[in-house]
């Protein structure tokens, strides 16, 4: 009898985008493993991280996240580094999600595991997040993250933010990584604005996310890219089943033509499911009674 084989999906990030040598020496530690598979690698200049997506057997998958964030505290100093994307440490995430044949609580326990041995093995301080948050503030990563590195330095000795493992403070390079366990990964995706003032932007953002009013599954943010026309409203998505993206991205255009200014376009920061992208092509196609089967490629995937 044969026992399926178990995968897991990770999306960590580490606070370094614009170095080269770093980014291919973090990513490099998950390459040509066997047993995981290296899905995309995404460094993001401005906000000065990068974003990787991962799926694994959870054995070697385990080992490999650990070996990854061991190169991001050699070789990320966070008393050097600077960005506009909040972030805590070196390794700054580790989120685990089931992708197949394994359970949400499976994954809470290796999250577990790794953020034990993250400390023992290299004396980084963890914060548990997601399903694996000591108390309900700390499932949010906004309230872990609050004040950012240089901000969490000076707080991180009281009871209310000191970390789940460790000792009442940050490294003093690598800070602190944030482990966790959830149901669905989040969707990274940015609508870009046929403006130049980041106010817009950035009030528009507020409109969109969950803590001021927004969408309760969106965290978004208001920037100019130095590298695209315009400014972006960028997005973290952490459920598009409930809000999908359609709904963000009508919404942004709707408040930007309060302002006369127009969207020209938008971007999925790497992987998506195919689930996320079929609710909008049913919903801007206004399809009836469609099937993901109809689609002739995903029966490649079975």
């Amino acid at each position: 009898m044969s026992i399926e084989k178990q995968y897991v999906l990770a999306v960590p990030n580490f606070s370094d985008g614009r170095r080269k040598e770093v980014i291919e020496a973090v990513a490099g530690t998950l390459k040509n493993k066997e047993g995981i598979m290296l899905v995309s690698v995404e460094p993001e200049h401005d906000f000065n991280r990068t974003v990787i997506t991962v799926i694994g057997e959870p054995a070697p998958l385990k080992e490999a996240l650990l070996e990854m964030a061991g190169k991001s505290y050699e070789l990320i100093n966070m008393e050097e580094q600077q960005g506009s994307h909040p972030r805590i440490g070196a390794q700054d995430t580790i989120p685990l999600f089931p992708f197949k044949n394994i359970t949400l609580e499976e994954c809470v326990t290796m999250a577990e595991e790794i953020g034990q041995e993250v400390y023992d093995r290299y004396d980084v301080p963890v914060f548990f997040s997601g399903e694996n948050a000591r108390n309900e503030d700390r499932k949010s990563l906004s309230f872990i993250r609050k004040g950012q590195y240089e901000g969490l330095k000076e707080v991180a000795h009281t009871d209310e933010r000191k970390p789940d493992l460790g000792p009442a403070a940050l490294h003093a390079t690598a800070g602190a990584t944030i482990v966790s366990a959830d149901v669905e990964g989040l969707t990274a995706y940015n609508v870009f604005l046929a403006t130049e003032d980041v106010s817009i932007a950035k009030t528009i953002a507020k409109g969109v996310r969950g803590p001021s009013g927004g969408f309760s599954t969106v965290r978004a943010v208001g920037i100019k890219f130095p590298e695209h026309a315009g400014v972006v409203v960028s997005m973290n998505m952490f459920d598009c089943s409930v809000t999908p993206l359609y709904r963000t991205f009508n919404f942004v255009k709707q408040e930007a033509a309060r302002y006369g200014v127009a969207v020209t376009g938008s971007e999925i920061v790497g992987p998506v499911k195919l689930d996320h992208l079929l609710n909008s092509l049913e919903f801007f196609l206004g399809l009836e009674g469609f099937r993901k089967e109809q689609i002739l490629e995903t029966h490649l995937m079975k």
